[in-house]
């Protein structure tokens, strides 16, 4: 499960420490790199993000000892992809469900600047992981 190693606000300093894109991208993808490896057995058809150009999965769990809270692992074949996804993981995971319906996606990738930088592509992905991120916590 992704639990966080640091809070939006603090995501959102270090994001503000560079001066160009490229620079947030390096930064981005390294955060993808950190995510937890996703066993093969949970890569299937039922985990699959429709939506997305590149290939994501996602599978909803619980922080570990914490039953009550949310979290999901993930992972994507795209790097830029997986670094969305370290973002979705601080914004959701560790959050008591019914607090994850009010998380507003938009807001907080517009304060990251992230909201100009992504494709339309990867915009139509991130829509379909946040909806699937919220499902899961429907349904927890």
């Amino acid at each position: 499960m992704i639990t966080p190693e640091m809070s939006f606000a603090e995501l959102a300093e270090n994001f503000a420490l560079f001066d160009d894109w490229e620079d947030r991208y390096r930064y981005l993808i390294d955060l993808g790199r950190k995510l937890p490896a996703l066993p093969d057995a949970w890569r299937t058809e039922a985990t699959k993000v429709r939506g997305c150009i590149s290939q994501v999965w996602m599978v909803p769990g619980h922080p570990p000892g914490e039953p009550e809270k949310f979290a999901f692992a993930a992972d994507s074949d795209a790097h830029i992809v997986k670094g969305l996804i370290a973002v979705l993981g601080i914004l959701f995971s560790g959050r008591a469900p019914e607090a994850i319906a009010a998380v507003d996606t938009d807001a907080a990738f517009r304060e990251l600047g992230l909201d100009q930088h992504i494709s339309p592509s990867r915009r139509n992905g991130l829509v379909s992981m946040v909806e699937k991120i919220k499902g899961y916590a429907r349904a927890a």
